[in-house]
């Protein structure tokens, strides 16, 4: 299962905010499931030195945010 849990809970989350008209708080939660599928499919951060080459998974992530909040 990993990290994907986190995914359904992120789901619950924006069903909530959008059933109690709470919109900016859903395209908030739509863009932190973005930003957590992004990493979860990117795997372990090579910055701590445990990954392989995974360059432009952040610039992606990125790209996706500035969509999001422009």
């Amino acid at each position: 299962m990993g990290n994907k849990w986190i995914l359904d809970v992120l789901a619950d989350l924006k069903a909530f905010a959008e059933a109690n008209d709470l919109p900016r708080l859903a395209d908030q939660i739509e863009l932190t499931s973005i930003v957590a599928a992004a990493e979860i499919v990117a795997g372990p951060d090579p910055r701590k030195g445990d990954a392989g080459d995974v360059k432009g998974a952040g610039s992606h992530t990125r790209e996706i945010a500035g969509r999001w909040t422009a």
